[in-house]
């Protein structure tokens, strides 16, 4: 609490602070650190999040078209505001509806697990895990799920990059 200057007391500016409640303040301040450094870690402006296909197992899925889809891109647009950090840049596409049922974004590395409901069956399990810098991420994701003929996993490279203001 702010108190007059004297024994015990902080001085910041124009007011006092007095040591003793500054420490009731830390826990909050420790808690909301990871969030402020995550934020600060993308710059705002235009991004491509762009995932490339490296593995895929579909049962029923010919050989050759299997062949084709490796290696193929598909980029996302996104843009970020000021404050927004490498979260955003993680957040899945609301039109998905899926749900991350954990997250961690900290120390320059992510690590995020993903549900994504489908019409028939059970729900889409996607495991992503890369580094972060200020320039964009780079990373891994795992899709895996079941199909009538059998258990299904896609696996992706994916890269973020600043492409504009």
């Amino acid at each position: 609490m702010l108190r007059p200057h004297g024994e015990g007391t902080v001085a910041h500016g124009a007011w006092r602070v007095h040591e003793r409640d500054m420490f009731r303040f830390l826990p909050l301040l420790l808690a909301s650190a990871p969030a402020v450094a995550a934020a600060q870690a993308a710059q705002p402006g235009a991004w491509d999040v762009t995932s490339k296909v490296v593995d895929l197992t579909v049962p029923g899925v010919p050989g050759f078209i299997a062949r084709m889809v490796r290696g193929q891109s598909k980029a996302e647009h996104r843009r970020l505001a000021a404050g927004e950090g490498a979260e955003a840049l993680l957040a899945p596409d609301p039109k998905a509806h899926c749900r991350v049922d954990s997250q961690r974004i900290a120390d320059g590395r992510y690590s995020q697990a993903l549900s994504c409901p489908r019409k028939n069956g059970e729900p889409l399990r996607i495991a992503r895990a890369g580094t972060y810098t200020a320039a964009g991420f780079v990373g891994r994701a795992t899709l895996s799920g079941a199909t009538p003929k059998g258990a299904m996993s896609v696996t992706l490279d994916q890269r973020a990059v600043r492409v504009g203001d």
